[in-house]
């Protein structure tokens, strides 16, 4: 009897299921069904029938979605639901697995029985749709009747890494691209060097990350570069790198024959010393768009997407400024400034890069300087003090805009911050909402810049507090109420520590009153965790 009781109470919690980010469209017709782990199939149909991303995908959520399957008998399962559903139809229009800022990620999902039916133009809409159906699997058993019609508000719904402050492994990366799958986020920047460190390793230019990453063994091959894009396109997720110039440039390049960064000098005109000898890029002399040239090419061919990230911000000056053959170019060629200088740079990087088909996003100093740029040019708008009017200069320029400004995971306080990234706005400016219908606001990118960040606290730190964000940029205008926002997050939380991601807490832990008594998970993080002296005699 009790067990009985039990049964329908686990039933009936289905009800409660919901999905991260929240659909556009789901209702529910209350009809209990349950699945069996060991008949269930999933099935391709269309051009998903033999799609290789597709049937990877099916392997992976067939584990997903029985993961927490429990010792119920089918007898006692099929005693307490409407219908038994066998398996899952999916059904892909197109056969194009290209990823790009154009590919359609919609898909309706239909669970009943006895067939649950996916339906979708790409197959990474289906991804998508398999998503949600494994996030409304209560048990690895139970399910409701659902009807989901969903689609992104954003094309471009980006998280941020930096490798070159902290270093992380593959397997970090790897770790994070499969929590961006589960919240939708679907493209990966990058920022793989910095002046910190160089942890590329270039075919060209292999000395770069001989001398500029913090060990041989702190580095990323072609091989290893080759596994995370693989592993991101296989969920849906674009990997867009960031080479930074001509600013936060120094470890690599001081390797490079001949030099092409600035020379820097103190006040009595003497070379300074140390990490203060050298500046940005210098502009003034043909080896440096020599190396670009070549640089970028290799790059092109590491990293498939049509698009990379150049960069751009926070160029110091004073180098340049102290610097007499500098000055000199700067006179002879009428510069009235250094973001006059800065500007000449920009133009000649981004006129090769178009030359060589390639497509680029640039942070908001390149725009800002008035630099002509390539009319599908995407601007990263980053300053956040006052990010409204910038979005508003992009849009009234006509460029597609991606807004970073708000969302900078690495700044971090005591309490529950997640909200104040939730309630943020992207089209919540001067022309917003006209900018908004035209497509010029593109999307959202969190940001984890990586000074007190590696693989010891990067996934924790990042999650869930980057799902706030990701259903910004994917579930409508409309949805927007914290207070049922923070019930469904919980819930998404305790998911994503089931599927091995250690995500840290998102309420007060101190009060029952936020989560209604469940400030916990029914599964909590187990650390795999090996003591090195274990088998040691």
């Amino acid at each position: 009897m009790l067990r009985t009781a039990a049964l329908f109470a686990l039933v009936a919690s289905t009800a409660a299921l919901t999905v991260w980010p929240k659909p556009q469209s789901q209702t529910s017709d209350g009809t209990a069904l349950t699945m069996n782990g060991a008949a269930f199939k999933f099935t391709g149909a269309g051009a998903g029938k033999e799609s290789p991303v597709l049937m990877d995908a099916f392997k992976r959520y067939q584990g997903i979605v029985f993961l927490s399957a429990d010792e119920t008998t089918a007898a006692e399962r099929a005693a307490q639901a409407s219908a038994s559903i066998a398996g899952a139809t999916v059904t892909v229009a197109s056969a194009d697995e290209t990823l790009s800022i154009e590919t359609d990620q919609a898909y309706n999902l239909t669970i009943a029985a006895p067939t649950i039916t996916i339906t979708a133009n790409t197959v990474y809409g289906a991804l998508n749709g398999l998503e949600s159906l494994s996030q409304l699997v209560y048990h690895g058993i139970y399910a409701n009747g659902t009807k989901i019609q969903d689609w992104p508000r954003y094309q471009f719904r980006a998280t941020m890494i930096d490798t070159s402050r902290h270093y992380y492994t593959r397997e970090t990366i790897m770790q994070h691209l499969d929590a961006m799958a589960y919240s939708k986020f679907n493209v990966l920047h990058w920022h793989i060097v910095d002046s910190i460190s160089f942890p590329y390793q270039s075919t060209l230019f292999p000395e770069m990350s001989a001398a500029g990453a913090y060990t041989h063994s702190h580095i990323y091959t072609a091989d290893d570069i080759k596994q995370v894009v693989d592993y991101a396109k296989g969920r849906g997720i674009r990997v867009v790198p960031e080479f930074d110039t001509p600013g936060h440039v120094r470890e690599g390049y001081t390797a490079l024959k001949p030099q092409i960064l600035t020379d820097c000098f103190d006040s009595a005109g003497k070379p300074l010393t140390g990490d203060a000898a050298t500046g940005p890029l210098n502009p003034t002399i043909n080896a440096t768009y020599d190396f670009l040239t070549k640089f970028y090419k290799e790059i092109q061919g590491v990293f498939p997407d049509k698009f990379v990230h150049v960069g751009g911000d926070e160029v110091p000056s004073a180098c340049w400024a102290s610097n007499k053959q500098i000055q000199t170019y700067m006179k002879d060629n009428k510069l009235k400034s250094f973001a006059d200088l800065e500007t000449l740079y920009e133009q000649r990087l981004l006129d090769m890069l178009k030359a060589q088909g390639t497509s680029y996003i640039v942070w908001q100093e390149i725009f800002d300087n008035g630099a002509k740029i390539a009319p599908d040019t995407v601007i990263d708008v980053w300053k956040g003090g006052n990010w409204q009017e910038d979005m508003a200069n992009v849009a009234k320029a006509g460029f597609h805009s991606v807004l970073s400004a708000p969302f900078y995971l690495n700044y971090i306080s005591y309490g529950e911050d997640w909200p104040k990234y939730y309630s943020v706005e992207p089209s919540n400016f001067t022309g917003g909402e006209a900018a908004d219908k035209k497509g010029l606001v593109g999307g959202v990118e969190v940001c984890m810049w990586s000074e007190f960040v590696d693989s010891t606290n990067f996934i924790s730190r990042e999650w869930a507090r980057a799902a706030s964000v990701g259903e910004r940029g994917w579930s409508a205008k409309t949805v927007r109420d914290v207070d049922d926002a923070r019930f469904r997050l919980h819930e998404f939380r305790c998911k994503l520590i089931a599927r091995g991601i250690d995500a840290e807490p998102i309420a007060n832990g101190g009060s029952n009153v936020e989560l209604n008594n469940h400030n916990f998970c029914e599964k909590e993080w187990v650390p795999n965790y090996k003591r090195p002296w274990d088998g040691v005699n």
